[in-house]
């Protein structure tokens, strides 16, 4: 009789058992620097979503490109938006793979991670290993990551004239809180 109970327990739980292990961006913040010889530019968007799947290793980030604001003028965000990320060609940038190392959701702190995938921006994907922090906190994760992006890989081009303006490589600053699906 313990046996039928154990499977019915188990059959109960398995679904509860199969969300625990996917993570949802409950916020997120991604942070763009231009550091160029004449100008230093820097916009931050919050409309960033995405999911990680540890019992796959597997994940997906978004970031709606329109979103992104705090430039040094209007006319400099009109110009990222129509010019360089061309928003209304290319709506979002996206990141998409396997995670390289397994999460130890029973380690509370900081465990250092590597994602391998395709960074999706302007349309053009660029396959990337991205190294990232994943805090553990009770049933909340947090990520943190700092990478660049080169806009040449991404068929980005800057003008002669603003070049001493725009940097090539872009620093971006990820964080993020995920809560487990529910």
């Amino acid at each position: 009789m313990s046996l039928i109970r154990w499977a019915v327990s188990f059959l109960v739980f398995l679904p509860a058992l199969c969300t625990a292990q996917i993570y949802l961006i409950e916020s997120g913040t991604i942070r763009l620097r231009s550091d160029a010889p004449l100008e230093l530019i820097e916009a931050t968007n919050t409309q960033f979503n995405g999911a990680i799947d540890l019992g796959k290793q597997t994940f997906l980030m978004q970031v709606v490109n329109i979103g992104f604001k705090g430039f040094n003028s209007p006319l400099q965000q009109e110009h990222f938006h129509e010019n360089y990320l061309e928003t209304s060609f290319f709506p979002k940038s996206t990141f998409q793979g396997k995670l390289i190392e397994p999460v130890d959701l029973t380690k509370t702190g900081v465990q250092t991670i590597r994602a391998k995938g395709k960074l999706n921006i302007h349309g053009v994907a660029q396959e990337r290993i991205i190294k990232a922090n994943l805090i553990v906190k009770g049933n909340t994760l947090v990520l943190e990551s700092q990478f660049t992006v080169l806009l040449e890989e991404h068929n980005i081009s800057i003008p002669k004239i603003v070049k001493q303006k725009i940097a090539e490589e872009i620093y971006i600053d990820v964080q993020a809180r995920l809560l487990p699906k529910s």
